[in-house]
């Protein structure tokens, strides 16, 4: 329900509009990578606008997710501890041998807790 509710508000509405700008933007444009001689045409790259525009769109995201992986690494090496962790006393405790359970005469000879009084 949640993938079909994505696709039709997010998903097709994106693309009608990247459909829109491709074929606003079919203008060839010239990139160079030489900025004292634009002229150049080994580092001169003619192609459509819009395929610049996806591009840029595309590293853009490729930069901000791994900005975002890093940023969160700490919580990933915290969760990693944790996990280590809990395993280890998982382990222990099943290393633990169990504990004798109190025999029926134990509550008779007396115990720590007082008696209800009703």
């Amino acid at each position: 329900m949640l993938n079909r509710f994505m696709l039709i508000v997010v998903f097709v509405p994106l693309a009608i509009i990247l459909i829109a700008l491709a074929v606003a933007n079919r203008e060839l444009v010239a990139f160079t990578l030489d900025p004292f001689n634009p002229g150049n045409p080994k580092l001169t790259l003619t192609l459509p606008l819009f395929i610049f525009l996806f591009l840029a769109l595309a590293i853009g995201m490729v930069v901000g997710s791994l900005a975002t992986w890093v940023k969160q690494g700490h919580y990933r090496k915290l969760a990693r501890q944790r996990g280590v962790e809990a395993e280890n006393l998982r382990q222990a405790v099943s290393r633990t041998p169990s504990v004798p359970q109190a025999s029926a005469q134990a509550p008779a000879q007396g115990s720590a807790l007082p008696k209800p009084t009703n």
